[in-house]
């Protein structure tokens, strides 16, 4: 009994860690396909209504109304104020 016990443990785990793994690759491909384009991170970002757009930033209107701007940066789009961070600890 002890043995089966410990097989659907392992099993559980293992369902947990491949499901984790595809999640966290989903998202990873997800991002990377939002960020590639101003038109993906557009639609990523869930704009409606294009106000101004540029070679290095775009300024949309998403659902709520609210206006939030786009820019480029390092060849990739990003929500401006919000841009990526290599460093472990990112202060602005």
């Amino acid at each position: 009994m002890k043995l089966f016990k410990n097989k659907t443990f392992l099993s559980i785990v293992v369902v947990c860690v491949l499901l984790a793994s595809f999640i966290i690759f989903f998202q990873t491909i997800t991002l990377q396909k939002a960020h590639s384009t101003f038109e993906n991170y557009y639609a990523f970002r869930g704009c409606e209504h294009l106000i101004q757009r540029t070679n290095d930033y775009g300024i949309c209107k998403i659902a709520n109304g609210q206006t939030i701007k786009i820019v480029k940066y390092q060849g990739k789009w990003y929500l401006d104020g919000d841009l990526p961070c290599k460093q472990l600890f990112c202060f602005n």
